[in-house]
């Protein structure tokens, strides 16, 4: 199995629907033993049969990224119950409502802060605690979405938070690859989280993309778990500092597709009909 003997923790499990639940599913299917986190007391009775499918079973820790006390205390359980570990997964994003909705040029300050603090700088906060205990080769992946790099209706805060994720990525990639700390994003695709529930107009995003994308589908959280696995796998142990996309190639896209009536008139393709 090719994740057999690798042991790491999962950041931002909510539920079996979250695309972190994939990936955790996918490295125990290849043999790996991990610890999941959970934000508060509401999270950790939800979380402990997750735990449990896991093969976690105890190995349930606490986490709120914007303790740094906790994180600390994070690095000492894992350290005790594991020794070193071999990947983490960074599963963390968070924006005020007023962040995902009305005019962008609105958002407050404290807002903005929020967004950053937890979305982005947990990922370099964490990284660097746990950074002791990582062994040789070590894999750190977190997870982003293509509203960091175009505009995305009712993403707003959102999207530039996933701007500076992806850019700490790189940066937090050559700073360790020094140590032989590899470090990915994956951008996935929409898919309906409980993190989604929050953007608007959501359902209409999963028609798009999947009308729009080379696939005609949305992705699934089994395939950006696939993908996850691979990236914390021996299997990309010369890839590090990518945006891997798993979105049914929507990224490529540069207008959607189009079909033209007898006359000559352009109509855009919406799965397969003409709208």
């Amino acid at each position: 199995m090719i994740m057999k003997g690798k042991k790491g923790v999962i950041l931002g499990i909510a539920n079996k629907k979250s695309i972190a639940y994939g990936i955790a599913k996918a490295c125990r299917e290849q043999g790996a033993e991990m610890a999941i986190t959970f934000l508060n007391e509401r999270f950790e009775h939800k979380l402990a049969p997750i735990a449990d499918d896991l093969g976690c079973g105890a190995r349930l820790y606490p986490c709120d990224v914007s303790k740094p006390e906790e994180i600390k205390a994070l690095k000492e359980s894992l350290e005790k119950d594991f020794g070193q570990i071999d990947f983490i997964v960074h599963s963390i994003a968070f924006a005020p409502k007023e962040g995902l909705s009305g005019r962008f040029s609105d958002i407050s300050k404290e807002a903005f802060d929020v967004a950053m603090d937890i979305s982005v700088y947990s990922l370099i906060e964490v990284t660097r605690e746990l950074k002791p205990i990582l062994s040789d080769n070590a894999s750190v992946l977190t997870l982003s979405y293509y509203g960091g790099v175009k505009y995305i209706p009712n993403y707003n805060l959102m999207g530039v938070a996933k701007a500076a994720l992806e850019m700490t990525v790189k940066y937090l990639a050559e700073d360790l690859g020094r140590d032989g700390i590899r470090v990915n994003a994956i951008s996935a695709g929409p898919i309906k989280t409980l993190a989604a529930s929050g953007i608007g107009d959501f359902s209409f995003m999963l028609k798009w993309n999947a009308a729009h994308s080379p696939l005609k589908k949305n992705v699934t959280i089994e395939e950006v778990g696939n993908s996850g696995m691979y990236l914390l796998s021996d299997l990309s142990s010369a890839v590090t500092g990518e945006i891997h996309y798993v979105d049914g190639g929507f990224n490529v896209m540069g207008m959607p597709a189009v079909e033209f009536d007898e006359n000559g008139k352009p109509h855009i393709a919406w799965n397969g009909e003409s709208k």
